[in-house]
């Protein structure tokens, strides 16, 4: 769910339109906007504070087998969070699941791994090293 979630929407819908045998669903929970509280830690370990508000989109749907799927993508996008949750309860099908593995979500990843490497190398390329040099009199 977290590579959906992270996935461009352009990446997702051009891997999701080239899937063959999509199947038919029904939407149990149509796709909403909402906004959910994020919250940090000091430090990252010590006392909680609310950062702020964050605008999500859910969908729930279900497939004619009787599998529920659900989406949930940061921002305002109805439609990425309705392919995300087809595609969560494609993967409760056990004969579907190495397709999606092989077709949306493997690709997905190496799409997010890349770009992560890509922003990591432009800020390795701004660090600056500061020392402290001790005088002597």
């Amino acid at each position: 769910m977290s590579i959906l979630a992270k996935a461009s929407f352009e990446d997702l819908r051009s891997l999701w339109q080239n899937l063959p045998d999509k199947p038919a669903w029904t939407r149990v929970r149509p796709p909403e906007i909402g906004m959910v509280m994020v919250r940090g830690r000091m430090g990252g370990t010590g006392n909680r504070f609310n950062l702020g508000e964050m605008t999500v989109t859910r969908c729930s749907v279900g497939l004619e087998s009787g599998d529920l799927g659900h989406g949930y993508v940061s921002g305002r996008n109805k439609e990425h969070a309705e392919i995300a949750a087809v595609i969560d309860a494609l993967m409760q099908r056990e004969e579907r699941t190495e397709t999606i593995e092989h077709s949306i979500i493997k690709p997905l990843e190496l799409r997010h791994q890349q770009s992560r490497e890509t922003a990591s190398r432009k800020a390795a390329a701004t660090k600056v090293e500061f020392f402290t040099v001790a005088r002597e009199n």
